[in-house]
């Protein structure tokens, strides 16, 4: 036991090296990459706006007018909360607004129920939440009117805390989908592992940084969507995997940012 945990503290104090130059850039390229779905989303809107409108209102019964204003308030919104996530103004509208685009295109796009739709787009939300973890723990003021008894203190805490569960459900989506291997099932492990330290919040940044590698790797072995040019459609389903993978890896660098919060084994460690 003794070895394991000389070995833990080597290992981070590696880690600790490697990341202490690359910290000062490590919230905006965090951010950047937590709405980089949203932008890319934006684009592919604009660029097939026939197709979307086709698809609305032949598949999904929208009316004439409704798809359009539906498709232009989606875009508009998409921008304008990235580029305040991106600038940190107005955050919590900026995770609003972002939030309420993942569950109207659920609904309208007939995605909401699809299992790896929603645990993908749920990760999501968890690196929303602790983009607005980020702005609280800044700001330290009130944004949760309708919660009077939870103090401007502790809500960075319950924010973190569901962000960190969010983020993780990711890699559920991972270890169910796809062919069995014996490097799918090492890296599940490994995964798996690091999720439910992520979780409890125990060596949670380190975790996270195992993870980020993880995800990095496996969107660029699996997600290579500029290889695919014989079918459009696949393409921009593997575009879209390709992204919103990004988006969660945002999130995980917010993690290592700004920490796991208070209700966490790291946070507690140091009351003893």
């Amino acid at each position: 036991m003794e070895q394991i945990r000389n070995a833990s503290e080597q290992t981070e104090e590696v880690l600790e090296k490697i990341s202490r130059p690359l910290k000062p850039y490590i919230p905006w390229v965090a951010r950047t990459l937590l709405v980089s779905t949203f932008i890319e989303d934006s684009v592919r809107i604009v660029m097939q706006w026939q197709n979307q409108l086709l698809y609305l209102q032949a598949y999904r019964g929208f009316p004439w007018g409704l798809s359009h204003a539906f498709l232009l308030i989606n875009v508009a919104t998409m921008l304008a909360c990235s580029g305040l996530a991106i600038s940190r103004r107005h955050t919590e509208y900026a995770v609003g607004g972002l939030f309420a685009v993942i569950v109207t295109q659920g609904f309208a796009y007939g995605l909401i129920f699809d299992i790896k739709f929603f645990l993908r787009n749920l990760s999501v939300v968890g690196g929303l939440l602790m983009l607005m973890a980020e702005s609280l723990l800044a700001k330290r003021r009130s944004v949760f009117a309708g919660l009077p008894n939870i103090s401007d203190e502790d809500q960075p805490k319950y924010v973190l805390l569901g962000g960190r569960i969010l983020l993780v459900l990711l890699f559920v989506s991972f270890v169910f989908s796809g062919s069995f291997s014996v490097m799918r099932l090492v890296v599940s492990a490994i995964g798996g592992l690091s999720c439910l330290m992520v979780a409890v919040g125990f060596k949670a940044k380190y975790s996270a940084i195992v993870l980020v590698t993880i995800l990095s790797v496996f969107n660029l072995a699996v997600n290579n969507w500029w290889t695919i040019d014989f079918n459009p459609v696949h393409r921009d389903f593997v575009k879209y995997d390709f992204f919103q993978t990004l988006s969660i890896m945002g999130g995980f660098l917010l993690l290592v940012n700004v920490g796991p919060g208070g209700f966490s084994v790291d946070e507690k460690k140091k009351n003893f």
